[in-house]
């Protein structure tokens, strides 16, 4: 899969119409351009694989429900060629860091993407 991050920004709960405080500390609201490159189907499914570490913090899952239904999914199957630009609200523990996909059952397998957020 190629990544291509079209945004990134930290999101308040009345931003993204919810009243749920993030339980990790902050809310991201990412818009992702994916595509699949291969020559194969690929199947994405974000909830419960998308994980945020930062240099003082180990890997620890980001998954909300919050903003499903809202606008294009980018979870699907991608047949080889296909593309979606849609996003994901993901609840990190503060700025900064790295979120992965961490949706593979190879553990030793690299993530699918990974995406450095701004400070």
């Amino acid at each position: 899969m190629k990544t291509t991050v079209v945004s990134a920004k930290y999101v308040t709960p009345d931003e993204i119409d919810t009243g749920n405080k993030p339980e990790n500390g902050q809310f991201v609201k990412l818009t992702l351009t994916l595509e699949n490159v291969g020559d194969a189907p690929a199947e994405i499914r974000t909830y419960g694989v998308m994980e945020w570490e930062d240099d003082h913090t180990a890997a620890q899952d980001a998954s909300t429900l919050e903003g499903v239904g809202d606008g294009r999914t980018l979870d699907t199957t991608y047949k080889p060629g296909q593309s979606v630009t849609g996003f994901l609200v993901l609840d990190v523990g503060r700025r900064g860091g790295v979120v992965s996909y961490a949706g593979t059952e190879d553990p030793d397998a690299d993530a699918a993407f990974k995406v450095e957020l701004p400070a």
